[in-house]
């Protein structure tokens, strides 16, 4: 389907995944380089929506536009502002939660902690892109005391791009929030293969987490 965001921002494309009898609505966003058809976030969504919960993937409009860089994140914080307004209205009753792939979860929490909404429930992150490869800080994480919905941060304990030791600092200055690490997984949660897991095993943990901590936060 396509959602008209406004006029500067223009329409971006949006998927829905049913579930049969949906509990409540999962918005997942893409990573920066990889847009919502990524066999990661369609896997995902098929899994979740088997679990009683409605996924919607969408398009950041620079996705949409073919072009390879995010660009402002000004943009792209208020294309989920949109987007949750769009969903809150057409799927009146269901709580909403709302989580993102890498760099479209940090455009997540930036929505949340600049204007609290009250139609999210809470936000799961899958790989939360804590800083650039090599670089280890906290500074992106410093909005993050100011989300007031439940956090859970799903995240591989070999992920360059998330120091797991700087990742559960951050989790321990946080109230409401729940930490998953995924042994031996990196920021695509890919394990190797003399971790003993499988990569499906893995998918398929992140979408029993998600649906089990999603269904825990329900009203």
């Amino acid at each position: 389907m396509e959602l008209f965001l406004n006029d500067k921002l223009g329409k971006i494309t949006a998927e829905v995944d049913e579930a049969s009898r949906p509990q409540a609505i999962l918005v997942l966003a893409h990573g920066a380089g990889a847009g919502m058809h990524h066999p990661f976030m369609s896997d995902l969504a098929r899994g979740i929506a088997d679990k009683d919960i409605h996924v919607i993937r969408f398009n950041f409009p620079y996705m949409e536009q073919g072009r390879k860089s995010p660009g402002s994140p000004k943009a792209n914080i208020e294309t989920w502002r949109l987007v949750v307004d769009h969903i809150a209205s057409m799927y009146q009753g269901l709580s909403i939660f709302i989580s993102g792939k890498s760099y479209g979860g940090r455009m997540a929490s930036h929505l949340m902690a600049e204007s609290s909404s009250d139609a999210v429930k809470g936000i799961i992150y899958y790989g939360f892109p804590l800083h650039a490869p090599g670089r280890d800080s906290k500074d992106r994480a410093s909005h993050l005391p100011e989300i007031k919905v439940p956090q859970l941060f799903l995240q591989g304990s070999k992920d360059k791009l998330a120091n797991i030791d700087l990742i559960n600092e951050v989790v321990e200055g946080l109230s409401n929030v729940e930490l998953e690490v995924i042994g031996d997984g990196d920021h695509s949660f890919k394990v190797p293969k003399k971790s003993g897991k499988k990569n499906e095993e893995v998918m398929n943990h992140l979408i029993q987490k998600s649906a089990d901590w999603i269904k825990s936060h329900l009203d």
